[in-house]
């Protein structure tokens, strides 16, 4: 019992997040820059799992993925992901361009 709510602990901190803000984001939004969306999505299945089984262990998982660290942890990746997923969005647009016109001849 211990090792599994150690394993339970441990991913929801890996993939912590608030969960009013899973259930008002969806994995296929065209305009998402944060790649932390799906980890967000399993962090909520797990919680709503956990919270079926036991309330009290549910309640500690949510403290759990409120704490300081954990949120300023999580608000660093998605502000440095949300640069990487610009960066490959204008590099993508650069390539489109040079197909159009240098392979293409547009």
């Amino acid at each position: 019992m211990l090792q599994s709510r150690a394993l339970v602990i441990a991913l929801i901190l890996l993939l912590s997040t608030t969960l009013p803000e899973v259930h008002s984001k969806t994995i296929f939004e065209k305009d998402r820059r944060d790649w932390l969306v799906i980890p967000d999505a399993i962090a909520a299945y797990i919680y709503e799992t956990v919270n079926k089984m036991s309330p009290k262990v549910g309640q500690f998982l949510v403290d759990a993925a409120q704490t300081p660290v954990v949120v300023v942890t999580r608000n660093f990746l998605i502000r440095e992901t949300t640069k990487l997923s610009i960066l490959a969005e204008q590099l993508m647009e650069k390539i489109k361009n040079l197909w159009y016109t240098r392979v293409l001849g547009y």
